[in-house]
């Protein structure tokens, strides 16, 4: 669902301020942290077009998505996940098993941050044995919280196979680990972050956000 700079890798589940990019900075609003200077990749329009775009990859590359499950990684790879879910279900006229798994304690990396909240892990009724999953992440970043994830379902069940799909994909891939379907493919240098913003989860506001590390580590 991360590897991801949001909550999944940094998390999913982030530029390129120094490329000079054309692109309009993100005006700050009074439910985001979205700094002055920080650059839209992505807006929500664009973020819509990336979601329909992977619904209809994976129904064309499923033949149809008959034993597809889509698992989310929390936060916003599980509000991902129910997008996809809702989109090929208005396509194909029935709903696709949906839902959300949690990585928190298979990451590698515990032992050297703060403590994290741990997520919720919702596996569909009809299980995941057998049936094709599609893990859904925000970002993907070095690749380890879909190890994590791997891990997981591994003590959840045995799939007939295992796909990824992700809104943005920045690269430095740390493990070999790629996406089956992504949005955006955005190449990014270390010192740069991408932020994820989903209207579920960010108080409507939806947008992919690039910017730098200072100093700190924060993004600004």
């Amino acid at each position: 669902m991360t590897d991801v700079q949001s909550n999944s890798d940094a998390s999913n589940t982030g530029v390129n301020t120094a490329a000079g990019g054309s692109a309009p900075a993100a005006p700050p609003t009074e439910h985001s942290d979205v700094q002055p200077a920080m650059r839209t990749v992505l807006d929500a329009a664009a973020v819509g077009r990336a979601l329909t775009r992977i619904a209809h990859e994976i129904l064309e590359r499923t033949q149809g998505a008959d034993d597809a499950v889509l698992l989310g990684i929390p936060t916003r790879g599980a509000h991902l996940a129910a997008r996809l879910g809702a989109q090929i279900a208005a396509v194909e006229g029935r709903k696709l098993p949906v839902g959300t798994l949690d990585v928190t304690m298979y990451r590698d990396d515990l032992r050297l941050k703060p403590a994290r909240a741990l997520g919720r892990t919702e596996i569909p009724p009809g299980g995941i044995d057998g049936k094709l999953v599609i893990l859904v992440d925000d970002v993907l970043f070095s690749g380890r919280t879909i190890r994590a994830a791997l891990d997981a379902l591994g003590d959840l069940g045995r799939p007939r196979a295992v796909q990824l799909a992700v809104l943005v994909d920045r690269g430095h891939r740390e493990l070999p680990i790629r996406a089956d379907y992504v949005g955006k493919n955005l190449p990014t240098a270390q010192r740069e972050t991408v932020h994820v913003r989903i209207a579920e989860s960010d108080a409507g506001v939806e947008a992919v956000l690039l910017g730098v590390k200072t100093a700190k580590g924060v993004a600004k």
